[in-house]
Formats: structure tokens, C-alpha cells, sequence
């Protein structure tokens, strides 16, 4: 079978229908997916060409909605109808890191025509560039963890562009407890801490310190996030920030901490928080394509 341009062979993340003759798709199969609608066919279902294609969905079918209908958001549970796009964790960083280190090696070889291989060779990136590469895997290796959770009530997507803004969020947990914005930072046997200053007589300001160097602008950074978050869920859920540090030195007793209602945490601090039960459990999946359609991936 010919795939269109408008469409792409994917392995299902979920379970879901065949928009064409209506089949059940076991999750982990492989399947089309359609950009234009969002929505799935079987590998034995031709991509229709004409509207004949749905005159013979109704007689297959009988009168009331067809398949194609009833794969749209409000005709039939989103878990089972919408194909949605997680995207790959860590992606548009490891795609910056391998732009900067192409640039650095074309300017060395230009300038350096004859020795630019050997200056490559004993010469290492700028910190400006393999913090990219460290920044990746830290996303990657944080996704390649919530893909494995995933399930019908922890649905989860990587690597979502903010529209209007060159910023992108790594992580989105959608739980039965709310939806959770993840920020990934691996920074290797440095500790973070919150730092607390005035209160009584002066404002109280609390500060977030990693390895004892001021990091508070990933405070910042993640609350942005949440505010955006907020704004295109309904009011009554809640939305929670999180910072997830990697391979620090987190101390063997306590050490997680919440700054300006942002949790700071390690991964297995985490996750059983992602895998509870809640309240907003008959949510997941429609907000879960909400936000897929808002937020695609970077």
C-alpha cells in the first residue's frame, strides 16, 4: 500500500479504530496516520480517493454516522479515535547540539583546510554546545521513562513548541491527579536547594541553588510554562510544575523541596505521582489531544 503525502505509517501508542471500516487497533500496532483529521485507518484500508468512498462507508454501514464521524473528538472516546502525535523527547535539542557542532566543524576546516581534521580531533566543543548534548539526554533519558509508564490514564508528550516563541516544554503528564509540566535538567553530583531569605521584617524571596550557583530562572522558566498550560485546560484541573534533576546529589534523607509552587524532584520521586489514581481519570485522554493539537511538537 502507497502511502500519501498527508500521511505517515506509525506504530500506535494506544488502542484505537480504524476510521474506515471501523476495526479495533491494538495498542503497539502499526497503522496510518492522518494528518489532516488526526485520525487512523488499518494497513488493509486503501486511503480513499472520492466521495464514492463514503457512500459505500454508509452502505457498508447502514444509515447514522460513519466511521470517518465518528473518529472526530465528541462522536467517540478520544482514547480509542484520535491518533496523536507524541513526539521524541529531547529531539529539538539533540538537533541543536549536532547544528552547532556541523557550523564549528565547517568554520575549523575552512579556516584550517589541511590541519582542520587534526584540530577537530584534540579539540573539544564549547560548553555553549555540549550543554545542548547534555541537556538531550537528560530529556531523553527522563521520555524514554514516561513512554514506558504510558497507559490509558497517564498519557504523555514530548518536545511541545510554544507557539510564538522559540522556547519549547520537554515534558507533559496527563494524569488522573492533573496535568504536569516536566522540565528535565541533568546536572551531574551538584545538589539542589532551596535558599530562603527575609520573612519577617523583608519579603520573603526563596531562591533555587544547584551545586550553590543561583538557578532561580528555571523557576521562571517552568512557571511560564504552567501559566500557558493553564490557559488551555479548564479551570478546575490542576496543572503542577516540576523541575526532575538527574544524577545529582540529591542527599539519602528528604532533599525534594516545592519553590513558588514548583516541585523539585528526582525521577523516582516522580513517577508514582504520575502513575496515582485521581478524580480527573475520564479526562486524560480528551485533554491529552487538546494539548497534542495545541503544542506540536518542536
Amino acid at each position: 500500500m502507497t502511502e500519501q503525502p498527508d500521511e505517515k505509517r506509525m506504530r500506535l501508542r494506544y488502542a484505537g479504530t480504524c476510521r474506515v471500516c471501523g476495526a479495533s487497533l491494538e495498542a503497539r500496532s502499526d497503522a496510518i496516520y492522518e494528518r489532516a483529521t488526526k485520525t487512523i485507518r488499518c494497513l488493509g484500508c486503501a486511503a480513499p480517493e472520492s466521495a464514492g468512498d463514503d457512500r459505500a462507508a454508509e452502505a457498508t454501514h447502514g444509515p447514522g454516522p460513519s466511521p470517518a464521524e465518528t473518529a472526530l473528538p465528541g462522536r467517540q472516546d478520544a482514547e480509542r479515535s484520535v491518533a496523536v502525535d507524541a513526539g521524541t523527547a529531547g529531539a529539538s535539542a539533540r538537533r541543536e547540539h549536532q547544528r552547532r557542532r556541523a557550523k564549528r566543524e565547517e568554520r575549523i576546516r575552512a579556516r584550517h583546510p589541511k590541519l582542520g581534521g587534526l584540530i577537530l580531533a584534540l579539540s573539544d566543543d564549547p560548553q555553549s554546545t555540549t550543554a545542548w548534548h547534555t541537556g538531550a539526554l537528560g530529556e531523553e533519558r527522563l521520555g524514554r521513562r514516561l513512554d514506558e509508564l504510558a497507559s490509558p490514564t497517564l498519557r504523555v508528550l514530548h518536545d511541545r513548541r510554544i507557539p510564538g516563541s522559540r522556547a519549547n516544554i520537554d515534558h507533559l503528564a496527563v494524569t488522573p491527579t492533573g496535568v504536569y509540566v516536566i522540565d528535565a535538567k541533568r546536572y551531574v553530583d551538584k545538589r539542589p536547594s532551596l535558599r530562603v531569605e527575609g520573612g519577617i521584617l523583608r519579603p520573603r524571596v526563596e531562591r533555587l541553588l544547584v551545586g550553590g550557583r543561583d538557578q532561580t530562572k528555571l523557576v521562571d522558566g517552568v512557571l511560564k510554562q504552567v501559566d500557558l498550560i493553564r490557559s488551555l485546560v479548564d479551570d478546575d484541573l490542576p496543572v503542577t510544575g516540576v523541575l526532575c534533576f538527574f544524577e545529582a546529589d540529591w542527599p539519602r534523607v528528604g532533599g525534594s523541596f516545592t519553590i513558588r509552587g514548583v516541585d523539585v524532584l528526582w525521577p523516582k520521586r516522580l513517577y508514582p505521582r504520575l502513575t496515582a489514581g485521581g478524580p480527573h481519570e475520564s479526562r486524560v485522554a480528551e485533554v491529552h489531544a487538546r494539548l497534542a493539537e495545541a503544542l506540536p511538537p518542536a
